[in-house]
């Protein structure tokens, strides 16, 4: 691949961005997509601005660039929450790392890969191949390597310094986070799985003989975790439902029209203005309830008195057996995954390890599409394997297509069924929250891109090739050496359809654009602000971020020509996550930067395996000098990596007791542990009743509602509540 089809890459995704930022300048300014780019603004008030047609709304601008640019760190954590600092922190420490790499690489590297055969004759540089800017063209012995050796010191040292700042403060960002935090009923609360069966009493009543027994001081309460059944699941539709109808004017008497069906009069919106009939239906409701007994799971949340407490229950082993009487610190109640919970504990460890022989199972079926992409690389296999393509293949134009754009895209487009594949497996894993199922999934996709994306697409060939290589260890470095300089072109053209056409696509937001034009023009229908409303997707995100900075430390000294359009992507995603944070995706629920560690760990393997790729390549450039500087940084690459396990990853597993015992003092100070107690008794609702707007039918009367509820218990029978609470 030469400089002219590589520009050939840069200019198609160029000309993709511009047109995609100009239309969504344009898109933007329109009143009808309100609900696609203005999303969090249009959950708190839905109604849609009517703006008058003007040429002004019809001319790309770049306000909203200034806008993004301008906003600060807290309006990001007033918008997305500690997460999404944590995120922008990842793209802030991408660009400085990486412009230091550009500055020393570009003027100190670069001329010494492209000088490195003296008798070469070059080229034009349109025409150059970009093998003559990497490292292989360096000659065996040259004194120059120095350069490549000191590069890498430079690299690694200022990757560690920024890794080590950004570690202290996002450590302290979630302290402030767990102190600065209003009380919630998380703090409070322990999830309890693998409750024992006792043919004598209940789960319910064995929660509650165990935690009064051996925590009698701070147990609270506790709620069961019931099996949804039929009747749920019909008042979940019946809520979603009653959605959609109380946007239709009410009226107040009612409306007969023919059944289609039999010809009779049916009530399409009857409204209950009746508070005895009001009553009469949710207790006809409530009489449908099974008995709650039966379907009582070994699963419960455990209330306690104060979060110190509820920590120490939540760490300590309860019982001789490890699988029963399982405890952890509960998730926010709109983090729970209610479906998860009633899987039996013995069955977590069976579903991980199923999951993880899936995952490794897709990631090698993974190796035809990446074969088959390599396979567009290399021009004299293709031809040689398809020979009606030769007549194609002479023509300029389509050979730099096929070598500089095509393969990456069609590499792209297998990926995209990555992301919901991992989702679905760390379902099926059993996680209890929602975020924690994004972090599952998040780690999935992160090992499923770096294996694909770069070890096989680095070690190409067959796929018996790519499996043998890995027969003998000792050959590892010097099979990445050999492969990682002749694959970075690969890796340039990548980032340019993978990066910057990807950025431009998430700014527009296609499929949710054309779902709320099918639902406007072609269904008649307003959107629900409650099915607008998307979360942040990490899981997809964090990945791409973490493979784009292996493959820039890996190619820094290998390729240092791809730096420059990792920069423009660091750059671009600056401004375009933070214009989707604060006007796009809605935060309803976080995990406190539990993503950082993650970052962390991935950089370091990034800067460790750039070390060892480069002591395999002065090896064989014959080098001394420069593999023996190498050796002692990656083991203090590895030292640091050990002090910062140490120093600050137990904060992101463990709350210190010190913070806790000083929220607990503070809310007796300020008299609010009553306001506490009475909030954990409705936090963890797994089966509400029906919306009270299921039966006033837009009353705003408040008296009137607290009065039915109280007749409603009144009515109730004993044995039918939905929700139990010892």
């Amino acid at each position: 691949m030469d400089i002219a089809a590589l520009l050939t890459s840069a200019g198609i995704n160029i000309a993709i961005c511009v047109v995609l930022l100009s239309l969504y300048s344009v898109l933007r300014k329109q009143p009808s997509n309100v609900s696609v780019y203005f999303t969090r603004k249009f959950v708190l008030d839905p109604v849609r601005p009517s703006d008058p047609i003007c040429l002004e709304r019809f001319v790309p601008s770049a306000s909203w660039i200034m806008r993004a640019w301008r906003a600060t760190d807290e309006e990001i954590l007033a918008a997305g929450g500690v997460d999404a600092v944590v995120f922008m922190r990842i793209v802030v420490f991408s660009i400085r790392v990486f412009s230091i790499a550009a500055m020393i690489c570009i003027f100190l590297v670069l001329p010494v890969n492209y000088y490195g055969q003296e008798e070469t004759q070059h080229k034009r540089i349109h025409a150059e191949s970009l093998e003559v800017f990497t490292i292989g063209n360096v000659k065996e012995g040259s004194k120059w390597l120095w350069t490549h050796c000191l590069a890498l010191y430079v690299i690694s040292c200022s990757a560690c310094v920024l890794l080590y700042s950004e570690y202290k403060s996002i450590t302290k960002m979630r302290l402030a986070h767990i102190s600065g935090s209003p009380p919630k009923p998380s703090h409070f609360t322990v999830l309890v799985r693998g409750i024992p069966w006792s043919s004598d009493h209940s789960y319910s009543d064995s929660v509650e003989k165990f935690f009064s027994t051996y925590y009698p001081a701070s147990y609270v309460s506790h709620q069961m975790v019931f099996q949804a059944g039929t009747v749920d699941k019909l008042m979940k539709d019946a809520e979603k439902m009653y959605r959609i109808l109380k946007k239709i004017e009410p009226q107040c008497k009612e409306i007969s029209m023919p059944c289609c069906l039999c010809g009779g009069t049916t009530h399409s919106f009857k409204m209950l203005n009746n508070r005895a009939e009001r009553i009469k239906s949710k207790a006809s409701v409530d009489e449908l309830q099974p008995n709650q007994r039966e379907k009582e799971r070994p699963a419960a949340f455990v209330f306690f008195r104060t979060r110190y407490a509820a920590v120490v229950a939540a760490q300590v082993l309860q019982s001789s057996n490890p699988m029963l009487w399982v405890t952890q610190l509960a998730p926010e109640p709109c983090d729970v995954y209610w479906s998860n919970l009633s899987i039996p504990y013995k069955q977590v460890w069976l579903r991980k390890l199923a999951t993880l022989v899936g995952a490794i199972v897709f990631m090698f079926v993974f190796l035809v599409p990446v074969t088959f992409v390599q396979g567009l690389t290399q021009l004299d296999q293709l031809s040689h394997t398809f020979p009606f393509l030769r007549g194609i293949l002479k023509q300029k134009f389509m050979n730099q297509v096929l070598t500089g754009y095509l393969p990456s895209v069609i590499l792209i487009i297998f990926l995209y069924a990555v992301p919901p594949t991992m989702m679905l497996f760390s379902k099926m894993e059993g996680s209890v929250s929602r975020s924690e199922r994004k972090k599952s999934a998040c780690i999935k996709v992160l090992h499923f891109t770096i294996w694909n994306v770069f070890f096989v697409n680095v070690l190409s060939g067959s796929v018996i090739r790519q499996l043998s290589v890995f027969s003998s260890v000792r050959d590892i470095p010097t099979q990445l050496a050999k492969a990682v300089p002749t694959q970075a072109t690969f890796f340039t053209t990548y980032v340019l359809s993978s990066g910057w056409a990807s950025l431009s696509c998430e700014v527009i937001q296609l499929f949710p654009l054309l779902c709320n034009v099918f639902r406007r023009f072609i269904l008649r229908r307003e959107e629900d602000p409650s099915n607008c409303a998307l979360t942040f997707p990490y899981h997809t995100e964090i990945p791409r971020h973490l493979l784009f900075g292996l493959i820039g430390f890996t190619c820094s000294v290998m390729a240092p020509l791809i730096l420059p359009f990792l920069l423009v992507y660091f750059s671009l995603a600056f401004l375009i996550y933070r214009n989707q944070i604060l006007n796009v995706y809605v935060s309803k629920y976080e995990s406190g930067g539990q993503f950082w560690p993650i970052v962390h760990n991935t950089t370091i393997f990034s800067l460790v395996l750039t070390q060892v790729i480069a002591l395999g390549v002065f090896g064989i450039k014959i080098s001394p000098v420069a593999s023996g500087f190498t050796i002692p940084l990656i083991l203090l690459t590895l030292l640091f990596n050990e002090y910062c396990r140490q120093r600050f990853y137990p904060i992101f597993k463990r709350s210190p007791a010190q913070v806790l015992i000083e929220m607990d003092r503070q809310d007796e100070q300020w008299g609010k542990v009553e306001e506490i107690y009475n909030q954990l008794r409705s936090a963890y609702c797994q089966f509400p009743s029906i919306s009270q707007e299921l039966s006033i039918a837009g009353s705003s009367e408040h008296h009137e509602d607290k009065e039915s509820s109280e007749d409603l218990e009144s009515l109730k029978k004993p044995g039918n509540e939905p929700v139990k609470i010892k």
